[in-house]
């Protein structure tokens, strides 16, 4: 696979230098690889979203047959304020058998060598078609990949497996949980602080919500799965504003809470009571003094958890493909939930570790890219009649 590792790096720096973090738009990496894809023949699909300031990337290379596999990657990367770099973010720099850049291991790693490997096999080759997905908004929550399920989802046909390429050292992972972020608004009363009794204090009956939340969390405890890392679900609030003065009873105060839950739990029951708590115990006490007051949750992101049997047969090529005794499990969320509630088996599977992701300096190994390079190769041959790499 060293042959292929010259234009992946290439690639690589090609993607690293647009600044995707998910604040920006994706557009110039999004035309970059559409026309390069069209320079090799292959028609991409654009699908903007509604301001058409950002847009997932899809495109199907071989025989309109259903079956084939997507190979699956998000182009957003996270922010690098306050981060203390020793090498610029947005240029890949090499340093003995490390490639440094933002995005480098999470994951435009993956997709470069998706890009390399795509551009150089025999489309007329496949009996089955290889997928490319690219999506955007994953780091806040997997927002723009739904518009790209939908897509796939309205198609004739579709991926029979979707690879994730998320860094997992290249180990095939098949379970990871679920998330759903929401924020929480609460209106209350204003008044002067000499007559707290005329207001109704938004910030108190804020606080007796998180209360109830953190009491769920130590139940949430109870039921364990020693595969994940934590064993269980958990649930935390993050951020929290309210009041303008001390001198004035706040009329307002918002939280956000997140819940990662482990496959196969009820999330939306515990959400459910949660809102229930709200509206029967804390939103008749608060209306008696005013009858403006309310409780309102909105959804920020949601994306459900994975889990794929282990006798699945393509998990069991993967692994064999991998030289891996046995699939992981990861403690951060994927789109592979979302592709697999819509019918598409999922396995999240990449180079480089998290250990890197998301840190100054960022880097991911060229030795990960090849071992990259050479499951991708064993993914297309197995898809073609013979070897079809040009």
């Amino acid at each position: 696979m060293n042959d292929y590792l010259p234009l992946t790096l290439e690639l690589l720096s090609k993607l690293v230098s647009f600044d995707t973090t998910s604040r920006e738009s994706n557009l110039a990496l999004i035309d970059y690889v559409q026309h390069y894809l069209a320079e090799q023949g292959f028609q991409a699909e654009i699908l903007y979203n509604p301001e058409r300031t950002k847009a997932n990337l899809v495109v199907c290379i071989g025989p309109r047959v259903t079956g084939g596999i997507l190979l699956s990657g998000h182009t957003d990367v996270v922010p690098v304020d306050g981060q203390q770099w020793h090498y610029p973010p947005f240029s890949l720099i090499l340093d003995n058998e490390r490639c440094y850049g933002r995005g480098t291991t999470d994951m435009k790693g993956f997709i470069a060598c998706s890009l390399a490997m795509i551009t150089v096999l025999d489309a007329d080759q496949l009996k089955k078609p290889v997928w490319l997905g690219l999506s955007y908004d994953e780091e806040v929550g997997c927002l723009g990949v739904h518009d790209l399920v939908a897509y796939l989802d309205s198609q004739p046909i579709k991926p029979e497996l979707c690879v994730v390429g998320e860094p997992t050292s290249m180990q095939p992972v098949n379970g990871h949980k679920g998330k759903i972020a929401l924020r929480c608004q609460v209106k209350g009363k204003a008044c002067h602080s000499a007559y707290t009794p005329q207001g109704v204090n938004a910030i108190h009956y804020a606080s007796r919500l998180i209360h109830f939340i953190l009491d769920q969390e130590n139940i949430l405890t109870t039921e364990r799965n020693p595969r994940f890392d934590p064993p269980f679900s958990t649930l935390h609030v993050g951020t929290i504003s309210g009041g303008e003065a001390l001198n004035i009873v706040p009329d307002n105060c918002k939280f956000d809470m997140e819940l990662r839950y482990l496959p196969g739990y009820s999330a939306s029951f515990l959400i459910e009571g949660i809102k229930a708590y709200a509206q029967q115990q804390l939103l008749p006490n608060m209306r008696e003094r005013s009858r403006d007051s309310n409780i309102t949750f909105e959804t920020l992101a949601a994306y459900p958890g994975l889990h794929l049997d282990e006798t699945t047969p393509w998990l069991q090529r993967l692994l064999k493909w991998t030289d891996c005794s046995s699939p992981q499990t990861v403690s951060f969320g994927t789109e592979g939930g979302l592709y697999q509630a819509s019918g598409i088996t999922s396995v999240v599977c990449g180079p480089g570790s998290m250990e890197q992701g998301h840190k100054a300096d960022e880097y991911i190994e060229k030795g990960q890219l090849v071992q990259c390079l050479a499951l991708l190769e064993k993914i297309i041959q197995h898809l073609c009649e013979k070897s079809s790499l040009r």
